[in-house]
């Protein structure tokens, strides 16, 4: 027996029905109304009556209408969506700022898009690159290795909102936290507990945030009449296992101290683990300060001491200032300054 085309053809074609999506010009014939009525609607411009109103609210309700972010955003020369260029997406540093960036933005109407530059200034520009090519309304740049001309140079085409800099430019907004502020207190709470020879564990010096709290360690040092030794001093790469290896390089070298203040608290928690292998421990042997408060340094063993550097706070800032720039406003936003956390990772020196 042939099968009846007829029929097959008409099931697949009601298929297709189903599945096809719900337009304005749907939703415009159920509620009654001009599918320009429906846009003014939603869009919040329409003046109409309360019963109108109800009956579009009835009829996106019924066919399930979703409205296109994109096409209303191409409407009015917008995609509505803004590119964040972070630098390592598994740090919990930088997912407490996407979060906060996410927050702000999507209440707003934006759906952000993350790329991931690598500290590298090469992968950063193929990043800018690849979010201008999306059309992206606006970008914002979680620090980098990107220069100011570059940024400034990118700000001309669109707006630009970069965290970790001291810029000012046409379509350009910097927040830059206070790094340098940061590693003197943390630095000046070593001192006051009696310490003298402090280690420093930094992060990679062509960062400018590693280089100002390096220059804040020094200054505390100087200020309490300590002369800064370099043997004192290794490099880190922001991440634990850098923590723990700088920390096996001081011990190896044999270089006396009695205190570490590590550049974040990542390598603040390497650098506890390279100590605990040595049984070596934490207060009381070694001081431990790190810097950013995690949330997870709250929880560590034991709780660390650190510099309050709110990831999310920040993130939440970018985004703001994004939309005030988006906006034709002019950011006010400011970072916040650092304070110290104290926790049991530090103690009085005893003799």
């Amino acid at each position: 027996m042939k099968p009846n085309n007829k029929n097959g053809a008409g099931t697949r074609a009601a298929r297709r029905a189903e599945s096809a999506p719900v337009t304005i010009g749907m939703v415009a014939r159920a509620a009654g109304v001009s599918a320009s009525t429906i846009s003014r609607i939603l869009n919040g411009t329409a003046v109409v009556s309360q019963l109108k109103t109800l009956a579009v609210e009835k009829a996106v309700a019924e066919l399930g209408f979703v409205p296109n972010p994109v096409a209303r955003g191409l409407a009015g020369g917008r995609t509505l969506s803004v590119g964040v260029v972070a630098q390592v997406m598994d740090s919990p540093f930088y997912g407490a700022a996407l979060r906060g960036i996410e927050d702000v933005l999507d209440p707003a109407g934006y759906s952000p898009l993350f790329v991931s530059g690598h500290w590298d200034a090469g992968n950063e520009a193929r990043c800018i690159d690849v979010l201008r090519s999306r059309r992206v309304d606006g970008i914002i740049v979680l620090t980098g290795r990107l220069t100011d001309q570059a940024l400034k140079a990118c700000a001309k085409n669109v707006p630009v909102v970069v965290t970790g800099r001291a810029l000012k430019g046409p379509g350009l907004f910097s927040l830059d936290f206070d790094n340098f502020t940061g590693g003197q207190i943390a630095t000046e709470h070593l001192i006051l507990l009696g310490h003298r020879r402090i280690a420093f564990v930094n992060g990679d010096p062509k960062h400018p945030d590693a280089s100002e709290r390096l220059r804040g360690y020094r200054a505390a040092l100087d200020a309490a009449g300590i002369a800064y030794d370099p043997g004192l001093v290794v490099p880190g790469e922001y991440n634990e296992v850098s923590g723990l290896l700088a920390v096996n390089r001081l011990l190896e070298g044999q270089q006396q101290f009695t205190a570490i203040f590590a550049a974040n608290d990542q390598m603040a928690l390497g650098a506890a683990l390279a100590l605990h292998r040595r049984s070596l421990r934490v207060p009381e042997d070694i001081s431990l300060v790190g810097f950013d408060d995690l949330p997870t340094s709250q929880y560590a063993i034991p709780p660390l001491s650190t510099v309050r550097h709110p990831a999310y706070e920040i993130g939440r800032l970018a985004a703001a200032s994004m939309l005030q720039l988006l906006a034709g406003d002019k950011p006010t936003e400011k970072a916040p300054a650092p304070s110290f956390i104290p926790r049991e990772s530090t103690r009085r020196l005893r003799s």
